[in-house]
């Protein structure tokens, strides 16, 4: 699972990413393109959320070019899980129960986590500086939804200061 944050900071599209998160990010892809996975609702959800994102007319980095081979992959089933989700109402699905701790899910967040859910594999989800994440590890991880941090240290010391913790 790469969430759209990922995407954006390997693309360079996130003015406070220090280069190393830019890097990190970019290599994920990279390696994904190269001998992964990607997992996508088979509603395209993900893939709009993605396409949304980038504007077509400019030289595409290494965000951008990765959007264009999940979308040129998208039906090839070794490479592009494509994973049903159930809708429930605006951005809520059957596969992601609420957190019985009380934590509330970023809503634009909830179909990456849905599919996470779903998917038999659970693949980990891939973040790069969206620090809401953080606070939500041990709630996902009771759902069996791990997060891989590609910048832990910089989403650790972004949620700390955010939340005071």
């Amino acid at each position: 699972m790469v969430d759209t944050n990922v995407v954006m900071t390997a693309e360079g599209a996130h003015p406070d990413a220090p280069p190393r998160c830019v890097a990190e990010s970019a290599r994920a892809l990279r390696e994904i393109m190269r001998t992964g996975v990607v997992c996508v609702d088979s509603g395209r959800r993900i893939l709009q959320e993605y396409q949304r994102q980038f504007d077509q007319k400019r030289q595409p980095g290494a965000g951008a070019k990765f959007v264009r081979w999940v979308l040129d992959g998208k039906w090839v089933e070794d490479r592009v899980h494509r994973v049903d989700i159930t809708p429930l109402g605006d951005d809520e699905f059957a596969e992601l129960p609420s957190p019985e701790d009380g934590t509330v899910y970023d809503p634009s967040d909830r179909k990456f986590l849905a599919v996470a859910a779903a998917h038999p594999g659970k693949p980990p989800v891939l973040q790069a500086l969206d620090s809401k994440w953080w606070g939500w590890q041990s709630s996902l991880a009771k759902l069996g939804i791990q997060i891989e941090f590609l910048c832990p240290a910089e989403i650790e010391r972004k949620y700390k200061e955010k939340h005071g913790k």
